[in-house]
């Protein structure tokens, strides 16, 4: 996928992979559009913040505990360490995490962990399973998925930033079954019935047609296929969604932010069957917060400072909803 051979890891790439029905004309298309931005001005500190750790390599990663850990500090020089932490530097702030790459310790905005544990036990194990991740960022969840030995992860990220920051750690350790696409959630429906497993998290509020997006899922999910949903939302008894008038906690791109009901319906009317929420509660500044690898404002700034039932432009302050549904 990468157009530079310089770069690093080259993953198999699925698409001609022949037995399988997916529209590989319209994905083709838009990698080449999206590719370029890749090598844009506006991103060449990231390309060159990979191109310069590009050959660094490491037989130890480790992706099966809360911090993603890969490489140790003894394998390289107090030379290639520095270089090595300048690169990780050029992606501040680091929203996604934990990670310890080759001693360094990231501590990101977002605990991701502690998402990733609350929907580990609920979901089926993904051995042997088609995975799509939308909106995988710099890949956090895709390397905690890739410990249980999935057949394919398909990361879905339009962000040229993103995509240097999963391939700077994806060239250290290669993962074959990790692919990652400059494509967004619109574009999941050229997939039909692909995918075992769809994770769709933080991603339905950021749309204006949340219900709409669920349906293409549905069409990308092979027959008894299960999605899991993370969304921001309200507190509330009715099945209703706020729409902020502009901003919301300081946000742009906020558009429908339900009630735990209002998600569930959300999910029933797209299609989807057997539609549990397994978890519903406040977001807490412990979980996302600023940090030195992710200096920047973070929920305790976005929340009204007399009364944190309320964010800065008195909406009610984010709960976090979390849904499984099969097709």
């Amino acid at each position: 996928m990468i157009l530079n051979k310089n770069i690093g890891y080259i993953p198999p790439d699925y698409l001609y992979n022949n037995d399988i029905l997916i529209n590989k004309e319209a994905i083709l298309k838009i990698r080449q559009e999206r590719q370029t931005k890749l090598f844009e001005p506006a991103t060449q500190k990231y390309l060159q913040a990979v191109t310069t750790v590009a050959e660094i390599k490491s037989d130890y990663f480790d992706f099966s505990d809360a911090v993603i850990k890969v490489g140790r500090p003894d394998e390289l020089s107090a030379e290639k360490q520095q270089q090595f932490y300048d690169s990780l530097q050029i992606f501040c702030p680091w929203k996604k995490g934990p990670f310890e790459l080759f001693g360094i310790t990231i501590d990101a905005e977002w605990r991701s962990d502690w998402k990733w544990e609350r929907i580990l036990p609920h979901i089926s194990s993904l051995k042997n399973r088609k995975v799509a991740d939308i909106g995988c960022h710099n890949g956090y969840f895709m390397f905690r998925m890739a410990y249980q030995q999935p057949e394919l992860v398909i990361g879905f990220e339009p962000y040229a930033k993103h995509f240097w920051n999963f391939q700077l750690i994806q060239n250290i350790v290669q993962q074959k079954m990790l692919a990652f696409e400059l494509l967004g959630v619109e574009h999941i429906h050229y997939y039909p019935q692909f995918f075992d497993t769809i994770f769709c998290l933080g991603i339905l509020y950021h749309h204006t047609d949340p219900i709409g997006l669920l349906r293409k899922m549905r069409q990308a999910l092979a027959p008894k296929g299960e999605i899991i949903i993370d969304s921001q939302g309200i507190a509330g008894d009715l099945p209703v969604a706020l729409t902020p008038r502009k901003r919301y906690a300081q946000a742009r791109g906020i558009w429908f932010l339900p009630t735990q009901s209002c998600l569930e319906n959300w999910i029933g009317r797209a299609g989807f069957s057997d539609v549990n929420c397994f978890f519903a509660e406040p977001l807490s500044t412990q979980e996302q917060r600023r940090t030195p690898w992710a200096n920047i404002d973070s929920l305790e700034e976005f929340l009204d400072p007399n009364d944190p039932s309320l964010n800065v432009e008195g909406y009610p302050a984010p709960w976090r909803f979390y849904a499984i549904a099969r097709k």
